[in-house]
């Protein structure tokens, strides 16, 4: 937890996606955030938390529904949304906090 903190307390946007190995859609964001980390290169950092053996940061978070996904920047909630999200409208809010 204390890398995580770390992390999203940076300078940099961090997307969080909180997913389920269970989970249907969060299987279908898997490919969406690979093209994104691949277009978004260095200017922000994408990372996944497992809810099921992260159940602290879930919590901690209000994360009710996979996928869940959060843009953290300077250790705040900038942006958030639970379900599919297209890579188009990822890296539209991933640019607005960079």
């Amino acid at each position: 937890m204390a890398d995580f903190n770390e992390l999203i307390n940076g300078e940099q946007p961090v997307l969080v996606d909180f997913f389920a190995e269970w989970c249907g859609p969060c299987k279908t964001m898997a490919p969406v955030l690979k093209e994104v980390a691949s277009r978004v290169k260095d200017k922000a950092k994408i990372i996944k938390v497992d809810v099921d053996r992260n159940k602290a940061a879930a919590h901690q978070y209000n994360v009710s529904s996979v996928p869940t996904i959060m843009v953290f920047k300077r250790g705040k909630i900038v942006w958030r949304n639970s379900g599919v999200v297209h890579a188009d409208k990822l890296l539209e809010i991933l640019h607005s906090f960079s």
